[in-house]
């Protein structure tokens, strides 16, 4: 059964890949009448769903197979994580390849400190870029959303790196740097940084969330989970991202009590009283990719299960990149009138075939994950367009397999040629 007390909730589908095994697997599949309930906590009813639906029992069996190896090979895939993340930056550090060479003939190498200003990760080794546009008017709605763009980017880093950026290139005024409690993994998981731009008319706080890690297994399995809770008048809500950002083992109190550790929402949201109560006339936005994105669309959320009205009318929008699907309509449903009654602005942006943005997969049965909002799409080439959702919404759609293979190839033939004729910027 689950640790979580739930009274906070009308209903809940809790699965836990570390508990199920192979056998579990093709029970649940073949022989639904004996589904195993050491990996499976729900109530009777939402277990007769799964009994009687096929779909949703594929995709649990599917979401818990991917889970399971992941896990398995968590400490190689950090590892190797290390070692690509190592080795460009000691490149970077020694000036190149051939002074690298030099350097280690002559004793002078220069070994990278993983917590200095100009370590990077796995993802700003790939992009160094880090300045803003200047050519864009911070007046405007789209600088809300390259700035956002850009701190999601920087989410990534350390905080040495993220605070020498946003202090010495964007000359903007950072804030903190947070490394959040998962009450449910008990260890620390989530990061997110926070800083102030004051060239903006009001002045603009931004709550950026860390995203899912390339080589960090706990990362995609909280992506890949299929658990939820269905709170009264709210609708379904993916359990991994709630625990991400800061469900307890009693659900959502108003006021978080521990003095031990500290966890997402209670600490920024408090953080952002205290800041707006100096600048009652500065706004907040909250952003994030991948993992960062739907913990970002989330806070609003449980903002207003809480009715924290002013501070909601104080957030100015919420911006993500390949975000997960995080509700069921009902959610989403709730969410527009969030959205509608304190005028935030929700922008949803997907590139191409990112998988991502595509899970938890939507059965319309069991989870029925269903994104809130318009979809600001991009295709391979570039070309924007505004969509109910991204098409392939599954991403297991055979008719779709040979088109995305095609797209694959086409995407890293042009990462190498496309400094040619966009210039080395893009």
């Amino acid at each position: 059964m689950s640790e979580t007390n739930m009274k906070f909730c009308n209903s809940y589908f809790l699965v836990d890949p570390t508990k199920a095994s192979l056998f579990d697997l093709l029970l649940l599949l073949f022989f639904p009448n004996l589904i195993s309930k050491s990996f499976i906590d729900s109530t009777s009813d939402t277990l007769k769903t799964v009994r009687t639906s096929f779909a949703s029992r594929w995709i649990i069996a599917l979401a818990v197979l991917v889970q399971k190896i992941l896990i398995f090979v968590r400490k190689p895939m950090a590892f190797i994580g290390r070692l690509l993340t190592y080795w460009p930056n000691l490149l970077s550090e020694n000036g190149g390849f051939f002074k690298l060479i030099l350097h280690l003939v002559t004793g002078k190498l220069v070994k990278p400190e993983e917590s200095s200003t100009t370590y990077t990760s796995f993802i700003g080794c790939s992009d160094r870029r880090v300045e803003l546009d200047e050519k864009i008017n911070v007046a405007t709605i789209e600088y809300k959303s390259m700035l956002s763009i850009m701190a999601s980017k920087i989410a990534y880093e350390n905080k040495s790196f993220i605070t020498s950026v946003v202090r010495n290139t964007w000359k903007m005024e950072f804030v903190d740097f947070y490394d959040f409690y998962n009450a449910y993994q008990e260890r620390n998981l989530t990061q997110a940084f926070v800083f102030k731009a004051s060239s903006t008319n009001p002045n603009l706080i931004v709550v950026s969330f860390r995203g899912t890690e390339p080589f960090d297994a706990d990362d995609w399995c909280t992506d890949l989970d299929v658990s939820w809770y269905e709170m009264k008048n709210v609708g379904k809500i993916h359990a991994g991202f709630s625990r991400a950002l800061g469900l307890q083992k009693n659900g959502w109190p108003k006021e978080n009590i521990s003095l031990i550790h500290q966890y997402a929402y209670y600490t920024i949201r408090q953080k952002l009283r205290d800041m707006l109560a100096i600048d009652k006339n500065s706004k907040f936005i909250l952003t994030g990719h991948s993992l960062g994105g739907a913990i970002a669309a989330l806070f609003p959320a449980i903002l207003a299960v809480h009715g924290e009205d002013e501070l909601l009318d104080k957030l100015e929008g919420v911006y993500t990149f390949g975000q997960p699907r995080i509700g069921d309509e009902q959610f989403g449903e709730y969410m527009k009138e969030v959205v509608r009654k304190h005028g935030i602005k929700y922008e949803r942006f997907v590139y191409n075939n990112d998988i991502v943005p595509r899970v938890p997969f939507d059965d319309k049965i069991l989870f029925s994950y269903k994104h809130y909002g318009s979809c600001n799409y991009f295709n391979s080439l570039y070309k924007g367009k505004v969509k109910e959702d991204a098409p392939n919404a599954n991403y297991i759609n055979l008719l779709w397999l040979i088109p995305t293979i095609l797209t694959g190839a086409w995407e890293f033939i042009r990462s190498f040629i496309i400094q040619f004729w966009k210039g080395k910027e893009c």
